[in-house]
This record gives structure tokens, sequence and C-alpha cells, in this order.
């Protein structure tokens, strides 16, 4: 049971929002073991922190990747005083549902540390049903205000299901489950003629954030009443680079200088219908789909 030891609860919380508990952090002094008493502080229940808005979480997210892009990345939250804080519970201010890429470690393409996010993936992170309680998880439990879909270029599975496609070929075992749940993202309409691999992997990104929102009743009430957004970002493997391609919202903070804004401007991105979700079974998704797959 965690209870409140010291007086300096709300500059902790505080501190805590802001990803600040390492020292060094450039997002506000740091707080040691000795302002938490020697670390024995759990900070009352973290369930108790207030979260970051969407749009406040997803600049944290961006910043940090600039930080890891121009090679002057922080490591925030990664001390001891950090783990001990940690060792009573946890309250991750982001959910990353990613590719299993080994090139895709989220908490390092970001700059993050321990508590930062709740990390879900799998092959061309492909949605089934634990992947979709797991998310769900992390907004009711967590009140995690930001939902990342993570791709990234050149995506085996993508490929995988792109060759599929074009030969009518498909691989053997559970892999093939993977390119069945992409394949509609490789064929889909919206592509560009001679669409490159890159293109899909876009697409599937943006469909598979809209099809949380879809299948996830929990998600989709949290998104329709603005405490959750659900972004898809493209990473680039060669410069590092976190780019935005699909908002449920506009993610721009108020009072942003012209040209400080969201790249590219979340306002003009494809966004969820704002309806009820229609109840899809993730596992046999597959055989329901028109391709009779």
């Amino acid at each position: 049971e965690m209870t409140r030891a010291c007086g300096t609860s709300k500059r902790c919380l505080s501190a805590y929002t802001r990803g600040s508990f390492s020292t060094g952090s450039r997002s506000g002094p740091a707080i040691t073991a000795d302002d938490c008493e020697r670390g024995r502080c759990k900070v009352g229940s973290l369930k108790e922190q207030v979260q970051p808005s969407p749009a406040q979480a997803w600049k944290r997210l961006k910043d940090g990747n600039q930080r890891f892009v121009e090679g002057i990345s922080e490591h925030p939250n990664q001390d001891s005083s950090r783990r001990t804080l940690l060792s009573g519970g946890q309250f991750p201010f982001a959910c990353i549902f990613g590719c299993g890429d080994s090139r895709l470690a989220a908490e390092i393409i970001f700059d993050l540390g321990l508590g930062d996010a709740f990390v879900v993936r799998t092959a061309g992170q492909v949605i089934e049903n634990g992947v979709l309680g797991s998310i769900e998880y992390a907004v009711e439990e967590f009140k995690t205000p930001i939902i990342m879909v993570l791709g990234h270029d050149s995506c085996g599975a993508v490929t995988a299901a792109r060759n599929a496609a074009q030969t009518g070929d498909m691989p053997p075992g559970f892999i093939r489950n993977l390119v069945e749940r992409i394949l509609p993202s490789v064929i889909a309409p919206s592509l560009p003629p001679h669409a490159h691999v890159n293109d899909m992997v876009r697409e599937h990104t943006r469909q598979t954030a809209m099809r949380i929102t879809e299948q996830s009743h929990i998600v989709s009430d949290a998104v329709l009443s603005g405490e959750v957004a659900v972004i898809g970002v493209f990473y680039h493997l060669r410069d590092g680079k976190a780019e935005l391609v699909f908002s449920s919202q506009d993610l721009t903070l108020p009072n942003t200088p012209t040209g400080e804004g969201q790249s590219p401007t979340t306002a003009s991105l494809p966004v969820s219908v704002k309806q009820q979700p229609r109840i899809v079974f993730a596992e046999t998704w597959g055989e329901a789909s028109p391709w009779g797959l």
C-alpha cells in the first residue's frame, strides 16, 4: 500500500507528470531520493496523479524523438530513485503499440524511461484480442491520454503481405495470420499507383489506429470525450525521425508559436469516425473478411 511519507507530494506529482525525476532533465528541476525521504515516499497512490492532456503527451513524445534524432538523448527516469518510486506502482503517460522489429525500441527513440510508456508489440503491429485488451487496460487502469500505433519503413511483415497479394502465395504457419490481417492495407484503394511498401506501411498504420477506435468501446468512448487521442506514427529507420501520419484529434497546444506546431498539422489529417464502434472479434476477423482469407 502506497502512503504519503513526506510533504513534497505535490512537487513530486508535478515532476512525475513532467518526467523530470531524472537528474539533468531539461523539463524541470530534478527530484532526488532525498526529496522523497531518501526514496521511501511512494507519492501516495499514483492513480491520484493527473495525467497530461493528449496534446501535452504528444509534445513530450515528439520532443523526446527530436532529442534522439539530434543525438542529445537525456535518458530520463532511469536512475535508482525512479526505480524505487515505481516499486509501488506505475502510471505511464503513453501507450505505444508498435511493430516487434528489434530496431523499433520505443523507450529509446522517444527518449523515455522507466514507467513512462505502456508498450505492446507484435510483428507488423497486427491487432488481436490480447492487444486490444492491453490497450484498454492502459486506458482504464492508468488513464493513459495517448495511444500510439508505431510502424516503420521497410517493415518485413508488410512486405510479406505485399508479396502474398502480388503472387497469391501465402507464408506458412502463424505468419499467415499476420499477413491476412495486413492484406487490406496493401490493397487499399487509397494507395497511390505503383505504391511502395512504405506507402503501405503508412496506410496500415492509419488503418490500425482507426480499427482500435472502431473495435474498442473503451477506447472510442475515451476518444469521444477528448480524454484520449489515438495517433499513427511512421518511424524512419535511417534518421530516427517519427512522422505523424494519423491523429484522432488536433494535437496542437494552445498559444503555439507559428512554425512550432505539429508536423504535419494534425487538423488536416484523417480523424476517426465519431460514431459508436461496431463489435468485431479480432481473432475471427480474417474469416469474415470479403477476401475470404
